[in-house]
Order: structure tokens, then sequence, then C-alpha cells
């Protein structure tokens, strides 16, 4: 991968934008709000509206310059054509999440180059915590503690740390994926709070074995692989590229230091 171009300018400045729309989704938060469907069924809020705009308006600014592929934007039909470089933006993943108030939704911004993620942000703004990495510089995590560096840890003797989505999954798909591992705790998380509990060292491998779409997890990713772990196909254990026609992803495993 390669970080041509990039500075602490960038990645600040993806931050703050991450950060507005956090703040967005806060306002929403507290009120009384609405919640429509989409075409696909999956629920839309102000919030979710909101956020992206905030998002495209900040990112027209930095001096990144490519296609921007947002949720909300696919969802109206309006998809660019992307190349090499593009930006990947889920305004807010783990909208059941924050529908039931349970705090565990993001704000997800990443940058691709040639298929990989090179750089992601991570907002958490009910709890505020906000993960961010870039490819060969690490990842680093900042909340009420202030900034410090994380990365993947070994696997502990006792066996794997296992974290599963809260709102969707498959308990027999799972189960297979295990079987012949050795397991030590099985836990649930919203939105891609799971990929980034990898990379904080938190926990061990997040299997996703649902549909997914490119803009839930390049964010996530990116802070994963700029903290040491990498996520692949379930299928044929490739690494999971960015790009795809329509964007959908195929059922991978995030994994921190293990396998």
């Amino acid at each position: 991968m390669t970080t041509t171009g990039f500075d602490d300018a960038l990645l600040a400045s993806c931050m703050a934008v991450a950060r507005d729309a956090g703040a967005v989704i806060m306002q929403v938060y507290a009120t009384d709000f609405a919640v429509r469907g989409k075409d696909d069924a999956s629920p839309v809020t102000e919030a979710d509206e909101k956020a992206e705009a905030v998002i495209l308006a900040g990112l027209r600014g930095l001096a990144v310059q490519a296609p921007v592929v947002a949720e909300e934007e696919v969802a109206a039909g309006r998809v660019p054509v992307v190349g090499d470089r593009f930006w990947l933006v889920d305004p807010l993943d783990g909208t059941k999440e924050f529908i039931g108030r349970n705090g565990e939704f993001t704000v997800n911004i990443a940058l691709i180059e040639r298929g990989e993620p090179v750089l992601g942000v991570v907002y958490a703004p009910a709890l505020g915590r906000l993960f961010a990495g870039v490819a060969g510089r690490g990842a680093f995590v900042e909340d009420a503690d202030g900034r410090r560096p994380i990365g993947c840890r070994a696997v502990p003797a006792a066996g794997l740390s296992v974290v599963a989505s809260r709102s969707h999954g498959d308990a027999a798909a799972l189960e297979a994926f295990l079987a012949g591992r050795r397991v030590a705790e099985l836990k649930s998380a919203g939105s891609s709070l799971k990929l980034c509990l990898v990379a904080a060292g938190e926990a061990d491998v997040y299997p996703r074995l649902g549909r997914t779409m490119e803009w839930d997890i390049a964010a996530g990713h990116a802070v994963l692989s700029a903290a040491g772990g990498r996520v692949v196909r379930v299928d044929d254990g490739s690494p999971l590229r960015y790009g795809k026609p329509g964007f959908d992803n195929p059922h991978f495993a995030a994994w921190g230091l293990g396998e």
C-alpha cells in the first residue's frame, strides 16, 4: 500500500469531519426522531442524512480530491465511477443501535487506494471514542483518557476472544466457523466498533457471515490494518478488496495476530 501525499493534516481533517458529523447525529439522538425504511428494508433516520451532508461537504474541502461513495447517496441512485482512489463513507453505521439507543453506532470515513483501505476514521460519538489509522503509520484511539496508540494482540493461551454482531448474525454459521478453534469468550458489539475492538487488542477475531457493504467496514478495516491486523475472505482466505461491482462484500473474518 502507498500513503503518498498523506500527512498529519489530512488525517486531522478527516477526524474533524467525523466529529462534526457525530455532533449532528447526537443532536438528532436527543430528539424523538422518526425512522423510515429504504428500498432494501433497512432503516434510515434524519441523522443518517444530515451526517452524510456534513461529511460530503467536509471531504470536498480536503487536499485529496477523489470520488465519494456514500451510503445514502448510493441509496438515492447517485453512484460515482471509481478508480484507483476513492472515499467510502458510512455516515451512521449501526442505525439499529442508534434506534435502540445503546450508543454503539459510528461515523465512518475511509480512503481507498488500489483496492485497499489506507486511511480510516471511526467515531462513536455516544461513547466518546474515536479510532484512526493510516497504512504504515499505525493506529490510535482518542477517548476520555486522551490519545494513545493501539495494536492487535497475540491470542491469549485461554483462547480467542470473538466479537460478533449485536443486530445481525447466523448462529449456525458462527458455530461452524469456530469449530475446532479454542474460544475463551464470545461477545457482541454494534457497527464497525467490532473491527476497532480487534485493532485495539480487546478482541481477536470478528467473523462476519452475512451481507455487508463496503462502506460498512472500510474505515474499520483501515484502522485494523494499521494496527497490524487483516481482513480476509472466508471462502478462499484472500485479502478483502474494495471497489467491487455493487460494493457488496463476501463473508469475511477480521483477525488480529491470530491465524
